[in-house]
């Protein structure tokens, strides 16, 4: 296939789509041009959602603002903490070889510096994200009776737009105006609803999703997904066994990588191992470990291999498990992104994304909650200063930290 899986098909599809939107839509369009055409903004205003901000606020407004405050603390408590874990992981990426960096763009393809997350799983969790985060905003600033005057979208663009948002929009006027803990409760909200859902969605995956999927599903072999060290022809580089599933070792049927790992445990370096693959059976003379040479080695990478169980497909058959899977995770996948299914990486996104957005940097939801507080403790003057000279030094970390995601190597 000339564009690869269906994943990148439909990455190539939805940002020719939006390309199109923004086409279409351009007179609506606001487009910041940061450096255009190359790097860009645009957000497009509507009013969707803000009869449901209305509803929801006037009927919880008082917990609403209890939690409200509940939400200053915790997102000050993020502040501290996300500051303090990007500076203290800075000096490491010019000092130690293997030190990663901490801020990584997400983004549904691989490449160096990139958190890859497979296109449906991203686009899912962003619109989710995003939607969670941005009515927040909107619910608390109604419930202090704040108008809101639109909601929309928004799109990063490089040349062509590649990472959508959302967005509500507060009568920022009137905001200024408000006393110092209704605006922090105003900015803090977005995070504090990220954070929520997190935790929310693990409760969802701990007592239900994981149990399901690992009631359906069943291990079947190993996968040798690559080898070590190519071109040194290792015992399983030499049987040509890339993309092949172990499924018996030596008569022993092996299911997981603790039976194989068990197996050749049994062996020595230079002893002949029968190994028999979903393809064909190969007589491997096995070489030595490299961390202890008294120990048989293959020279393989290997992931743990599972099917739907066959009493499981019988009652409900294939595509109902798949999908379930695909969404609560592979418990027997040896690698994150290819086990976490679309319940992990919303995970991983609410607390990364909520955190994130705490850094003390102007446009973000720490920056506008640190901003308030010092304009409510110091003269304007001076609580600018101070607010440009924090906002300038994370500005900076981040930077630097995206910066050795991409040119650090992997």
């Amino acid at each position: 296939m000339i564009f690869g899986d269906i994943e990148t098909i439909a990455s190539i599809v939805f940002i020719l789509l939006l390309t199109l939107f923004i086409f279409l839509k351009r007179k609506q369009m606001q487009t910041q041009k940061l450096l255009f055409p190359l790097l860009y903004f645009s957000i497009y205003r509507t009013k969707l959602g803000l009869r449901f901000m209305d509803s929801f606020a006037g009927r919880f407004r008082r917990l609403l603002i209890f939690a409200g405050y509940f939400g200053i603390i915790l997102g000050f408590l993020g502040m501290m903490l996300i500051s303090y874990f990007l500076v203290n992981s800075l000096v490491p990426l010019f000092t130690d070889p293997d030190a990663k960096a901490s801020i990584t763009p997400v983004l549904p393809f691989k490449a160096r510096g990139i958190f890859f997350v497979p296109f449906f799983y991203w686009i899912i969790s962003i619109f989710v994200i995003a939607l969670v985060h941005e009515m927040a905003h909107g619910i608390i600033a109604r419930a202090y009776d704040l108008k809101v005057k639109s909601s929309g979208f928004a799109f990063l663009g490089v040349l062509l737009p590649v990472v959508p948002a959302a967005f509500v929009e507060p009568d920022e006027k009137k905001m200024r105006k408000r006393p110092w803990k209704e605006q922090v409760s105003i900015f803090a909200a977005g995070p504090f609803s990220n954070f929520i859902f997190g935790f929310l969605f693990i409760a969802l995956a701990y007592f239900f999703l994981s149990p399901v999927a690992g009631g359906i599903m069943e291990p079947d072999g190993i996968k040798v997904t690559g080898y070590v060290d190519p071109g040194k022809e290792l015992p399983a580089e030499k049987a040509g066994l890339e993309g092949q599933t172990i499924t018996v070792v030596d008569n022993n049927e092996v299911k997981t990588i603790d039976d194989l790992a068990e197996k050749l445990g049994s062996k020595r370096p230079g002893q002949v191992a029968t190994i028999k693959t979903d393809k064909d059976t190969y007589r491997v003379n096995l070489a030595k470990n490299p961390g202890n040479e008294s120990k048989a080695y293959i020279g393989a990478y290997l992931e743990q291999s599972s099917k739907v169980k066959e009493s499981v497909k019988a009652n409900y058959g294939e595509s109902l498990p798949r999908a379930i899977v695909w969404i609560a995770g592979n418990p027997y996948a040896s690698e994150y992104i290819s086990g976490s299914g679309l319940i992990g990486f919303l995970i991983l996104l609410n607390f990364g994304v909520g955190l994130f957005n705490l850094v003390p940097i102007g446009p973000l939801d720490g920056g506008r909650m640190l901003q308030a507080v010092l304009l409510r403790f110091f003269e304007k003057k001076r609580a600018n200063k101070i607010f440009g000279g924090v906002g300038l030094f994370f500005l900076s970390v981040v930077i630097v930290h995206i910066v050795f995601a991409f040119i650090k190597p992997a």
